[in-house]
């Protein structure tokens, strides 16, 4: 079944919670769901991450497995329509999906398997010259510092 999630994004600061609406898909009663799209705001998870909700904890989510995808956000200042067509294009090549696109945001999920040095040559390939855009990965770094890598995808990558 699928279904609309509302999970926790963080704090505003006059303490009330930000929460990002998320697809998913009900996996059973005990509150599992696969997420459908890579949120925009939603810090370390990404299309294909099952996750588990507490219904008396509003927003609130544990990730259980992830589903091997990264995600990925390209933030601008002013509209990104004149990359929008190329860059989705170029990471769809790679198998990337386009999931939340508006005037200065647009965020995809990608395969880690494609390779971290194929994915950044493309986005660094958009941005160069620009100054009013840039991309982030949204579940490669520890979201309590920013910059300590996950390496969740170590066990992806190991050769069988």
């Amino acid at each position: 079944m699928r279904i609309t999630l509302p999970l926790m994004a963080g704090v505003r600061p006059d303490g009330q919670a930000v929460i990002e609406n998320v697809a998913a898909k009900k996996l059973n009663e005990q509150h599992w769901y696969e997420l459908e799209s890579t949120p925009a705001f939603v810090k370390d998870v990404a299309r294909g991450d099952v996750i588990t909700v507490d219904p008396q904890q509003p927003g609130e989510f544990t990730l259980q497995t992830r589903g091997g995808n990264l995600a990925i956000r390209v933030l601008a200042k002013s509209s990104l329509s004149a990359i929008r067509d190329a860059l989705t294009g170029e990471l769809e090549k790679l198998g990337g999906q386009l999931d939340i696109e508006s005037e200065r945001i647009l965020v995809y999920s990608i395969h880690v398997s494609c390779g971290f040095q194929a994915i950044e040559d493309i986005l660094n390939k958009f941005m160069t010259g620009r100054d009013d855009c840039m991309w982030l990965y949204g579940n490669v770094y520890d979201p309590s510092d920013g910059e300590t890598p996950l390496n969740w995808w170590t066990d992806i990558l190991k050769p069988i």
